[in-house]
């Protein structure tokens, strides 16, 4: 089993050269206008979750936070972000699978719009027009504007495939990208059957809230408040309680510096839960390659 030591810092690796995250490639920003089917969706779950207390139990809170943990550590930190967007480990072909299936489950959209999308947000970091969720946009904007004003260039399959062709390639990924909101469905029924309707409000609508803003944060909050460890290019802070809420992804600056690397925190307090389950899966066989921090890497810290 070998393990490859070197980071790639620049975000155009390899398979964001596959990605074509090059400004070449990028069309003509298009007018902002609200997509109402997104409004009325995400507004409706939120509607929904206000009849939370209603049906609370500690069982169903119980159960949200395990759901938290698998889709959003597990599924989006180390399937969608660390293992598809930036290859920073590989693992056997089954496996990838079924990380990319858990990430599904998180309602955050299918693994090619997502990584099409990340791979955007690495190649032109805070460029106002190229990169989806660009904090230079302001707070909201990278929060969930970008979602609510869903341009083309960012949704449309045909755009974000460009970005991914490595998943687009694949009948799998291409499923999963079609149907990952249909995945929701069976996981209801299954949520009703362990917990009736307590389960189904805060394991599935409580759970896919939180872990939505929880992922979003990581977009604004993290490019606005914090502290660096390296002087990137970019707005990307390290922040605390981001991290603690996303299981390591708010260690950002860090991210952004070696966008490659598996291993999010650095520092002895820079708590990766996610790497905790990489650690796991190393243990257990099944990483076959995996990008580590190289050892000179203190040299680059900017020097207070």
């Amino acid at each position: 089993m070998a393990f490859n030591a070197d980071i790639l810092s620049a975000p155009n690796s390899s398979q964001e050269k596959a990605g074509e995250t090059t400004a070449s490639v990028q069309r003509p920003p298009t007018e902002l206008r609200l997509n109402w089917v997104n409004v009325a969706f995400f507004g409706a779950v939120h509607l929904v979750a206000l009849s939370a207390p209603w049906f609370f139990s500690w069982k169903a809170v119980g159960v949200m936070l395990v759901l938290h943990w698998l889709f959003g550590s597990v599924g989006i930190c180390l399937g969608y972000h660390r293992l598809l967007s930036h290859r920073s480990l590989q693992v056997p072909r089954p496996v990838e699978y079924f990380l990319a299936l858990i990430g599904a489950l998180a309602a955050q959209g299918g693994p090619i719009f997502w990584v099409g999308g990340h791979r955007q947000h690495h190649g032109f970091t805070e460029h106002e027009d190229h990169d989806p969720y660009s904090s230079t946009r302001g707070f909201w904007w990278s929060h969930m504007g970008w979602i609510l004003y869903s341009r083309p260039e960012h949704f449309d399959p045909q755009n974000y495939f460009r970005f991914a062709p490595d998943l687009a390639r694949d009948p799998i990924y291409r499923f999963m990208d079609k149907w990952f909101l249909a995945f929701q469905i069976p996981l209801g029924l299954a949520l009703y059957a362990f917990g009736g309707w307590p389960c189904v409000i805060w394991g599935g609508v409580m759970r896919a809230i939180l872990l939505w803003h929880s992922t979003w944060l990581i977009n604004s909050a993290s490019h606005k408040w914090g502290y660096r460890n390296f002087q990137s290019t970019d707005n990307s802070r390290n922040l605390w309680w981001a991290a603690l809420l996303t299981y390591g992804e708010g260690w950002h600056n860090n991210h952004h510096t070696y966008p490659n690397m598996a291993k999010a925190g650095l520092h002895w307090w820079e708590v990766d839960v996610t790497w905790w389950s990489i650690q796991a899966l190393r243990k257990l066989g099944l990483v076959q390659k995996i990008t580590l921090p190289k050892a000179d890497w203190r040299e680059q810290l900017v020097k207070n």
